[in-house]
This record gives C-alpha cells, sequence and structure tokens, in this order.
C-alpha cells in the first residue's frame, strides 16, 4: 500500500456513509492508504471498500451498520444466499484491500430475527438478512485482528478471492440464529485462516463453491490453509460443503479447538464437484446434541455424499486424512453415501474419543440433509428452505435412525478406508438405543436388501 498519510475520521455518532465512503475513494485514487475509524461509535449504510485500501478500525472504534436491509440497495453482490445479495462492506475486483485494527464492528443481528420456533432450537430469520463482509474476485486480501459481532447472516465470505489471509479475527455471533457462518472461503484459490476465535449458531469455518448468476460454478476451491483457530458451533466446526458445484482440493485443517460445538468435522458433497486431498490433523473437539433445526447431533466427524437435485450426481470425496484427533462426542463417526459417487480412500489414524450419552437422543439419528427436499419445503409440511421440513408423517427429513441403534462409526458407500489406533471409548452397559456393534460397516445383499458387517 502507499505510504500516505492516513486519512482519520473522527466518530460523529450518526449516520457517516457519505464520509467514509469519500474517504476510502480518496485514499484509493491517490494510489491507497489506510482509512482510520478513531475511537467512538460510526454509523454507516453500505461501504464499498477499493483497491489499496486499508479500512482499520482503532481501539475503542464501533462501526455499528445500519439495521435495514434496504440500506444496502447499492451494495449488492453476485452470489445470492439465502436470499440475499446484499453485504454490509462489499468489494469487487479490487487489489491488496483490507480491514484491520483493534475495533468492533457490530452487526445488529436482533432487528433481522421475526420470531421463535422452539420445536426446532432456532429463532426465524427475516426472509432478507445482508452479509457483513463480501469480497468479490479481490486478491491480495487481508483481514486481521477486529471483533465483529452479532451478524444477521454470513459474516465474512470470500468469492472467487485469491491470496487470502484471515489473522486473529474474533467473531462472535448469536447461538440461535441460523445462516450466521464465521468465515467462507467460495471459490477461493490460496488463502490461509489462523489463530481466530469463532462462536456462532452455524458453521464456524465453511469452504464451498457456489453457483455463479450464469448458472455454473464460480470456480475451484484449493490450497487452503485452517490452523490454531478455536471453533464453537451450533453447525457444523470445521467444514467443506455443501454447497460443491466446483472441485475443492488441498485443504488442511491443523491444530485447531472445537469445543461447546454439534459437529466438529464435515465434508459434505452435494453438488457435482469432486472433493479431494483433505487433511484433519492435531484436533481437539467436543461435540453434544443440538435439536432438529440444526444439521446433525453430536458428531466428531461427518462425511456424506448426496445427489441434492436427481439429475446431476454429486461430486466424489477421495483422499481425505484424519489423524491425531481427540475429545468427546454424543454422536458417532458418520461415513455415508447414498450417491453413486460415493466415498474413497479414508484414512483415520490416532483417533481417541469418549463417546457419551447426550441429555436430547437426537444423537441416535444420522443426518443426510440437505436433501432435494430442503430446496422447497412443502406448504403442509413445515419448515424453512435449506434447512429443515417435515414428510407426510411430521418426520423431518433426512433424519434416518442408525439400523440397530447408534454405533461409535458407521460406514455406507465407503471404498478404501484405512483405520490405524482409533479407538472410543463407550459406556457400560451401553444406553437404550445404542448399537452393540462398534463399527457397522452397511453392504447390499445380492437381493438388493441390507446386511451388516462388523
Amino acid at each position: 500500500m502507499s505510504a500516505a498519510s492516513p486519512i482519520s475520521i473522527d466518530a460523529a455518532g450518526s449516520d457517516d456513509t457519505a464520509r467514509l465512503q469519500a474517504a476510502i475513494d480518496k485514499a484509493s485514487a491517490s494510489g491507497g492508504g489506510r482509512v482510520v475509524l478513531e475511537a467512538g461509535i460510526h454509523i454507516c449504510r453500505g461501504l464499498q471498500l477499493k483497491s489499496g485500501v486499508d479500512l482499520h478500525l482503532a481501539a475503542g472504534a464501533i462501526l455499528r451498520p445500519v439495521a435495514d436491509y434496504d440500506a444496502y440497495a447499492h451494495t449488492t453482490v453476485s452470489v445470492i444466499a439465502e436470499k440475499s445479495n446484499r453485504g454490509m462492506i462489499v468489494a469487487k475486483n479490487a487489489r491488496r484491500i483490507s480491514l484491520t485494527g483493534f475495533g468492533r464492528l457490530e452487526a445488529g443481528c436482533d432487528s433481522f430475527i421475526v420470531g421463535d420456533d422452539k420445536t426446532v432450537g432456532t429463532f426465524i430469520p427475516a426472509d432478507f438478512r445482508p452479509r457483513v463482509v463480501v469480497f468479490e474476485a479481490c486478491d491480495g486480501v487481508e483481514i486481521s485482528s477486529i471483533h465483529i459481532c452479532r451478524s444477521p447472516m454470513w459474516t465474512l465470505h470470500f468469492v472467487d478471492c485469491t491470496d487470502v489471509a484471515v489473522r486473529g479475527v474474533r467473531i462472535e455471533n448469536d447461538h440461535r440464529l441460523p445462516n450466521t457462518d464465521g468465515i467462507v472461503l467460495d471459490a477461493c484459490r490460496g488463502a490461509i485462516i489462523e489463530d481466530c476465535l469463532i462462536s456462532t449458531a452455524d458453521d464456524g469455518i465453511c469452504l464451498k463453491t457456489s453457483m455463479g448468476p450464469a448458472g455454473a460454478a464460480i470456480g475451484q476451491c484449493e490450497n487452503i490453509l485452517v490452523r490454531r483457530c478455536s471453533i464453537q458451533s451450533l453447525s457444523c466446526a470445521l467444514k467443506i460443503g455443501t454447497e460443491t458445484h466446483g472441485d475443492i482440493t488441498n485443504a488442511v485443517f491443523e491444530d485447531c479447538n472445537v469445543s461447546a460445538s454439534n459437529r466438529a468435522l464435515g465434508v459434505f458433497s452435494r453438488d457435482g464437484g469432486r472433493i479431494s486431498n483433505v487433511r484433519f490433523l492435531r484436533i481437539g473437539v467436543e461435540c453434544h446434541e443440538t435439536l432438529d433445526g440444526f444439521w446433525g447431533s453430536g458428531e466428531a466427524l461427518t462425511i456424506n455424499v448426496v445427489d441434492r437435485v436427481a439429475a446431476r450426481t454429486a461430486g466424489a470425496i477421495e483422499n481425505l486424512i484424519v489423524e491425531d484427533i481427540t475429545g468427546r462426542m454424543e454422536g458417532a463417526i458418520t461415513l455415508i453415501s447414498t450417491s453413486s459417487a460415493g466415498i474413497r480412500n479414508i484414512r483415520l489414524a490416532r483417533i481417541n474419543l469418549v463417546q457419551q450419552p447426550g441429555q436430547l437422543g437426537t444423537g441416535q439419528f444420522y443426518d443426510l440433509r440437505p436433501t432435494n427436499a430442503d430446496l422447497a419445503p412443502r406448504a403442509d409440511g413445515g419448515g424453512r428452505a435449506n434447512a429443515w421440513t417435515r414428510g407426510s408423517d411430521g418426520r423431518v427429513i433426512g433424519l434416518e435412525r442408525y439400523p440397530g441403534g447408534m454405533p461409535a462409526a458407521y460406514l455406507s458407500g465407503v471404498t478404501g478406508i484405512f483405520l490405524e489406533e482409533v479407538l472410543i471409548k463407550r459406556p457400560a452397559p451401553l444406553p437404550q438405543g445404542w448399537n452393540k456393534i462398534d463399527v457397522a460397516f452397511e453392504t447390499a445383499a445380492p437381493d438388493g436388501s441390507r446386511t451388516w458387517q462388523n
């Protein structure tokens, strides 16, 4: 960035969008520089970050975007997520941009909650919610040190970006508001996420490849490193998928800690892109059951392949290594493919877990959501698109009871798995509804019926 003198912005305490955007525009036009928000409350509508600019929140600065979807009509983005095409802070085709400092961004999620569905454990979100930060097709991106809280939707969304670094960021979101993912790398190439603290209702750190406005995959997601992060998630803490329109390859998650969470590690293929060469290393996990509004229930590791659309086969998951995982879970380890694409070449080594009963009993089901049914819930079935829907029997579609009860690990549609020093301690005697088989392999008999091996 340019060595030009920083542009300092004192807190106005009222809508200061025009002054903030003018400072960003000026810094970029002069070759780049830092725009500093000084201590105090800064209120704004949508901001567009431009090439060469570091938007810096000084210690004591609070950036408080307006809690109204209409305030972001001028900061739209190309990738729609949960009906949203708007962001609070956006950038497109920018180079060398950053959001830094020890200040706080308060995103105002409470204004985007319209109800409370205690039956599934979540708030009911407004139909339209802005994401907090969306950077598209940018190169040389840094977000560091800032504190972001109360996101109404996805918090940090990077789309088709290269050379991305997220360091020392703290994200604290409501634990009952869906779709408040912490960090989403969407078709990004070359990214590092390290030393971050994330607490949220939805996914903590998620890699995916969405479909673009032209109806094709945005691109591939590759060469990603996530390390030394601490995550609390009521969905999945460290996740790949479910949007997988393009390939995802060469991703490493290492030296992380997952606590007070639902699922810890998850890889989900739905849309045709292949997922390969993924490693989870040296991760501590603490996984507990959740109500049905959240996908999964207490699994330390979940890998599944499901054809989201019947006419489009999901991509295979292959060449995955999971090593040195320790901790507790109230669900099971599950590796399931209902698609012909399958799961291949999996290595689990030095896994040391305690499996214990939860208070809800939801861990006794494996979860294949999102399914085709979640694309558009039936009006008479209840539910929310891309979340959950009930069938005519009143049950949530995609939740299936383990045949024979919950094992320690359940595998179906897996080819080539290597287990080394895998220890899962189970209670004795086993609770009601648990399978006496520790590791259950499901195979199909010649007549099409199901048989079990262990």
